[in-house]
């Protein structure tokens, strides 16, 4: 399968690599998709996903802009900031080239397309 993933958030693309695991497949299947983000923490968009992913969350200790992970069973997170966290989350993939990003995203919730390249 496929493993580059197509972000869109408004006129503004951005390309991602997905990792080798379970949770990644699992929502290769569900794409395309868009999704309603919600804002949170001024660092990251999130939103719940409608069934639940396999899981093997870590703490990754810092998170990277343009990291994509999976919070629980079934939140997705895209995170425009990087920061240190005491979170666990499993990792799903991550954003080629973050530039840009937080500009993109912007402030508030926001649509955000997501699908296979």
């Amino acid at each position: 399968m496929q493993n580059k993933l197509r972000i869109k958030v408004g006129a503004k693309t951005f390309s991602a690599t997905l990792w080798d695991n379970a949770t990644a497949t699992a929502l290769k299947k569900m794409l395309p998709m868009t999704l309603e983000m919600i804002e949170l923490n001024d660092n990251e968009k999130y939103v719940r996903l409608p069934s639940s992913l396999p899981a093997n969350a870590s703490n990754p200790g810092t998170i990277q802009a343009g990291d994509l992970m999976l919070y629980g069973s079934n939140t997705l997170v895209l995170f425009y900031e990087s920061f240190s966290t005491s979170y666990t989350y499993t990792k799903i993939g991550r954003i080629d080239d973050a530039s840009g990003l937080a500009a993109a995203l912007g402030t508030g919730n926001v649509k955000v397309s997501f699908e296979l390249e």
